[in-house]
């Protein structure tokens, strides 16, 4: 019966990863590192309150939804989104990682979002809030790009 519950959990974390929010996000942050290494890109961490933070919904509206932003980050970055809900159920397992990730990257608040390397170390401020819009993200993105093989 332990089995059946531990492969029941393991098959809804695996598909809340693959339904997060915005594909090509994960929500498996084991995966997203593991990506990161094997492409050698860095990851993009997105913490958010998708059905309650009045930012967050503002930054999903004005940038992570439109498709340049998408194209441009899934380009360069393993796009990683942490989602803290208070209405949608998540099972188990992707609880208890979010919960290990805001207590390493929450910068005080939602949104939050950093550049990380493969490891999981910050090569960014948080970006969460950075003004700008679409462009603006781009831009700072584009700045935090590894230059030469060496992470900023």
């Amino acid at each position: 019966m332990k089995f059946l519950i531990s492969s029941i959990a393991a098959l809804l974390f695996t598909a809340a990863s693959a339904f997060a929010a915005n594909p090509p996000w994960t929500a498996d942050w084991e995966a997203a590192k593991a990506k990161s290494k094997a492409e050698n890109k860095p990851i993009l961490i997105y913490m958010t309150g998708s059905d309650w933070c009045g930012w967050c919904k503002k930054l999903e509206k004005e940038v992570i939804s439109k498709k340049e932003f998408t194209d441009f980050a899934s380009q360069h970055f393993i796009l990683m989104e942490a989602d803290f809900p208070k209405t949608k159920d998540q099972p188990a397992p992707l609880k208890k990682q979010n919960a290990e990730l805001r207590k390493t990257y929450l910068n005080g608040g939602y949104p939050t979002m950093y550049v990380l390397d493969a490891e999981g170390k910050k090569l960014s401020k948080d970006l969460g809030e950075l003004e700008g819009g679409l462009n603006g993200y781009i831009a700072k993105l584009k700045e935090l790009l590894p230059k030469n093989g060496a992470p900023k």
